[in-house]
């Protein structure tokens, strides 16, 4: 079975959050959060917003959650005027949920 990716981009950091709640209250107890370029601190906020399960909407996560890897690397991306590519960074953290998930009322 594959991990849940939640592609991180410009809406609010708790929307994401409830995107990892979602994804782990369904079953999936990993999520990778992908990011590139200028949302990769948003990527890092929602890891950490989860990780100490912080706020109202990451109270619906389950027990613990730990971050299992961090990968860093770059992508080459067309360039918007098609005079070639650019390196854009990339960063994916894992995360696993551990214990029981809250009941949502």
């Amino acid at each position: 079975m594959s991990d849940r990716v939640v592609y991180i981009g410009s809406k609010p950091v708790h929307l994401y959050v409830r995107a990892v709640v979602t994804a782990m209250s369904n079953g999936d107890s990993t999520v990778v959060l992908n990011a590139r370029g200028t949302t990769i601190s948003k990527a890092v906020d929602v890891a950490e917003l989860c990780r100490r399960r912080h706020g109202q909407i990451a109270a619906g996560l389950p027990a613990s959650v730990h971050v299992r890897g961090v990968e860093i690397t770059t992508e080459d991306v067309e360039r918007r005027d098609g005079e070639g590519t650019r390196g854009v960074s990339v960063i994916r953290i894992t995360l696993e949920g551990e214990g029981d998930v809250p009941n949502q009322d």
